[in-house]
Parts: structure tokens; sequence; C-alpha cells
């Protein structure tokens, strides 16, 4: 099993769209996936739940990083969901350790039984974020195209206690970083500006991709049917039309026509996610 941390300490960049279409992406390869979720805001449990598309755990990762994990449910895309106590781990810097700990030991447990791992962290550094990052072989690091979030591409690598190179340096040396992942992009000379300074400034940063034969960067546009995707808890290209109103109750929504902007969206998503599977060593797309 590799595992994945998908990190940023910037809130708002789209980690969970990364991580919930990420682990559809893989477990319908098939590759079961198993997906923890570290941030107590719990917005990637409450997507997966909402779809009812991943099997949950009956236990949250407060209970996996306390060491009182149980055993899984089967399944090809499995959720260990998130808890509010999580917050508070920060707060017991003597159990620190403990925590970095019980994580490596319950992955390696399970780790025979799935092809990947995602862990979507909390966007402000601290344990679970360190955490994370101790016992991940990759780092992916979803970024928007503004000024505030190019900026913070520095504390990602450079953080004094946080930062890539340094828990790369103290506690995993093996972490290796993929790349940072443009997200919610435009078509606007604004943003096409920022893409600019991103490959003229961390050119070794982004993921090579290829669309359309087409030699390019892996990037995430913005697209309303990806926040409608998020917001059902569903993968992208299965999204399907609302039922119409004049129909409620007498049409199911799985027989509604799937959304043709839904696959347009997917069209240019999929090689993306392609590039960090191979990245991560599972092969390029069938």
């Amino acid at each position: 099993m590799v595992v994945l941390a998908v990190a940023n300490q910037k809130g708002g960049v789209g980690k969970t769209f990364v991580v919930c279409q990420l682990g559809f992406y893989l477990a319908a390869r098939p590759l079961p996936t198993l997906v923890l979720e570290l941030d107590h805001q719990m917005n990637a449990t409450r997507s997966l739940r909402r779809g009812g598309r991943a099997v949950l755990a009956g236990f949250t990762t407060l209970d996996v990083l306390e060491g009182r994990a149980g055993a899984l449910p089967e399944g090809e895309l499995v959720l260990v969901p998130a808890n509010p106590g999580l917050a508070a781990l920060e707060r017991q810097p003597r159990r620190h350790n403990d925590y970095v700990n019980a994580l490596q030991a319950f992955l390696t447990g399970v780790g025979p039984r799935f092809a990947a791992c995602l862990i979507d962290t909390h966007p402000s550094p601290d344990v679970r974020y360190a955490a994370a990052l101790a016992v991940a072989d990759y780092l992916l690091s979803p970024v928007q195209l503004n000024q505030e979030a190019i900026d913070g591409i520095a504390a990602l690598l450079q953080h004094e206690r946080y930062g890539y190179h340094k828990l790369r340096q103290l506690l995993n040396p093996k972490l290796e970083l993929i790349g940072i992942l443009p997200n919610l992009v435009e078509p606007t000379p604004f943003q096409r500006a920022n893409l600019r300074q991103l490959v003229l400034h961390h050119p070794g940063l982004l993921i090579p991709a290829r669309r359309a034969g087409v030699s390019g960067y892996a990037y995430i546009p913005t697209r309303t049917a990806v926040a409608e995707a998020q917001a059902a808890g569903v993968p992208l290209w299965q999204l399907r039309q609302a039922v119409p109103p004049a129909l409620a109750g007498q049409v199911a929504p799985e027989a509604m026509p799937l959304r043709s902007a839904a696959r347009d969206a997917w069209r240019e998503i999929q090689p993306s996610f392609a590039a960090i599977a191979a990245r991560m060593g599972l092969g390029a797309a069938p």
C-alpha cells in the first residue's frame, strides 16, 4: 500500500475534492483505496457519507491516533471518518509521538488489503499534519492560482517545524513530494499569469501531464459540475442531471441521464489524476 498525504498549510484550496475524487478514481480502476480524514471540519467525511459510495469504518481517525482502531469493513473504497475531537490533540504534546506511532501501526496492519491510502490533512500545521507526513510515501499539495497561495508554497517546503524538508530530514526520509496541483483554475489572464509564475519559479514542483497528446501540467479547472459532484459525494464522471420538480417522486435520481458538463470536466481532470497515480507507482490509466 502506498500512502499519499494531501496537504497545504492553507484552507480552501480544494484538498477535499482531490482526496474524494482521486479515491473514486483509484477504486474504480479497481485499486482498493483507504481514505483517512484528519481534519476536524469533516468536509471529506460529510461528502463521502452523503454520496454513499464509500464504506464507512465503525471508528474514527481520532480512534486511530489514540490506538483504539477496530477492524475495517470490506470495500473497494473505505473511509475512516474524522471526529471533532481531533482539534484537541495539539494540546497534548506529551502524546504526540504516540499518535504518530499509532497511525503507523494502523497503516502497517491494514496495508496488505489496499493499494493506496489517501490522507486528508488539517490545513494548519499541527501534530495531525506532521503525523500524516511522517507516515506517508508521497505528498501532494493543491494550490490556488493567487499570490497568497503561491507565496504559501515556501511555507509548505520551508516551515521551520512542519515544512516538507524539515519533516523529511527528521521524521521521514522516504517522503517524496509529487508536486503542487493548481486547483480551481480559471481561463483568465490573471490566472494564466500566475501559472506562468509557478512554471518560472517552481518548474520542478508542477506535475507533468498530457492531454490529447499535448504535454502540459496537472491542474483542476473551475467547473460548476466539479462543485456539484463534491456536494453530492459522487464521482464527477457519474454526476447525473437533477430530477425535474414535476417528476419528483416518479423518477429515481439514478435513472436520470449523466451530466454532459460533468463528463467534459472529467475529461479535463482525468489526465491529471492519471499522472498522480503514475507518480505513486500505481501505473498509467487504463
